[in-house]
C-alpha cells in the first residue's frame, strides 16, 4: 500500500482513479490537485463520504505544496479527446499544459514515481523525461497497459475464458500505430494459435481467431466508448491502479508501460511501450522479449510515427 499518492487533474479520469485507489485500499493518503479547486474539493468530499465502507484513507483537495513526500504522482490533467480526434491531435495543447505543471510538482515531490496517464501518453512521458530533470526510473506512462487489457478481454471472449488465463501484449504507441506481437500471445502457456486444437473435449465450438478483428477491437475501443458515452475512465483507472499496486509491491512485475528506449530493438530517443520490469524503484529494466523480424519492423514504424510528431512540437 502506497502511503501517499497525488493525482493532478480531478476530471473523469483523475477522480475515478482516486475513487478506485480508495475502494481498493491502495493508499493511505490521496491528494487531488486541479486548476478548478472547487471541482477537486467536490470529488474528494464525494469519495470521503463513502469511507465508512472502505479501507481507511485520508483524501482531500490540495495544492502542489501538498504533494510533498508523495510516493507516487499521477498526471491526468489535459484536454480530453473528442469524437473523431486522435490522441496525437492533442499533442501541443497538452504539452503546453504539462509544461506549466512539471516545475511546480517536481519542486515538492522530486523523489516520487511519476505515472503519466494524460494523452498523448507517450509524448507527455517523453516530455517529462526530457524536461523534468528526474531520474528516468521514476518516469513511466500507462502506455499500452490498457490496450493489452483490451486485447486479453477480446481473446477471452473468443474462447469463453476468464481473462486472467490469457497472456498477450500490445507494443508501441498508445494509439493508431500500436500492434500485437502475436508470437508472445498465449493461453495458459499454449500459443494462441494452438489453443483451440489443444482442447481435448470439443464440447465448445470455437470460431477461428480473427487476428485483424482482435487488433481492430483493441485499437478502436477507446473511440467507440467516446462516441457512446463521451469519455473513457473506468478501464484506464483500473489499469492505472494496477500499475500503482505493482510499483508499490515488494516484488517486481512485467508490464507494458511507456518509457524511454535506449537502443532496445534498435530504437532510441522515444518513449513507447515494450515490456518493462517495474517495482518499488520504478522502472527497473526493459525486458527485451524475442520478436519476429516483422514485429520488430512494426515496432520501429510505431517509433517513427511518434518521432514525426515530436519533431513538430515545442517542449
Amino acid at each position: 500500500m502506497a502511503q501517499k499518492v497525488t493525482i493532478i487533474g480531478a476530471g473523469a479520469v483523475g477522480s475515478t482513479i482516486a475513487y478506485t485507489l480508495t475502494t481498493r485500499g491502495l493508499a493511505t493518503e490521496v491528494v487531488l490537485i486541479d486548476i478548478n479547486n472547487e471541482k477537486a474539493m467536490g470529488e474528494a468530499m464525494d469519495i470521503k463520504q463513502g469511507l465508512p465502507f472502505c479501507p481507511a484513507v485520508n483524501i482531500y483537495a490540495g495544492s502542489y505544496s501538498d504533494a510533498k513526500n508523495s510516493e507516487i504522482v499521477i498526471l491526468t490533467s489535459g484536454v480530453a479527446r473528442k469524437p473523431g480526434q486522435t490522441r496525437l491531435d492533442l499533442a501541443q495543447t497538452n504539452v503546453d499544459i504539462t509544461k506549466t505543471i512539471i516545475p511546480q510538482i517536481t519542486k515538492y515531490a522530486p523523489d516520487a514515481k511519476y505515472i503519466i496517464v494524460a494523452n498523448p501518453c507517450d509524448i507527455l512521458t517523453y516530455q517529462f523525461y526530457k524536461t523534468s530533470g528526474l531520474n528516468p526510473n521514476q518516469i513511466m506512462g500507462t502506455g499500452t497497459l490498457l490496450d493489452s487489457a483490451r486485447l486479453r478481454a477480446r481473446i477471452a471472449e473468443y474462447y469463453y475464458l476468464t481473462q486472467s488465463n490469457v497472456h498477450g501484449y500490445v507494443f508501441g504507441e498508445h494509439g493508431d500505430s500500436s500492434f500485437v506481437p502475436w508470437s508472445l500471445a498465449n493461453i495458459s502457456g499454449v500459443p494462441v494459435s494452438k489453443y483451440a486444437e489443444s482442447v481435448e473435449k470439443k464440447d465448445d465450438v470455437f470460431a477461428p481467431l480473427d487476428y485483424a478483428d482482435v487488433e481492430n477491437y483493441m485499437k478502436k475501443s477507446g473511440s467507440k466508448i467516446i462516441e457512446r458515452k463521451g469519455a473513457t475512465y473506468y478501464a484506464i483507472a483500473a489499469s492505472t491502479c494496477h500499475l500503482v499496486d505493482c510499483v508499490d509491491n515488494v516484488m517486481d512485475s512485467t508490464l507494458t508501460v511507456s518509457s524511454m528506449l535506449n537502443g532496445e530493438y534498435g530504437i532510441d530517443d522515444v518513449c513507447m511501450s515494450i515490456l518493462c520490469v517495474v517495482g518499488p524503484s520504478g522502472i527497473k529494466s526493459h525486458l527485451v522479449a524475442p520478436l519476429t523480424d516483422e514485429e520488430i519492423m512494426k515496432l520501429k514504424h510505431s517509433a517513427d510515427c511518434l518521432k514525426d510528431v515530436i519533431k513538430q512540437l515545442k517542449f
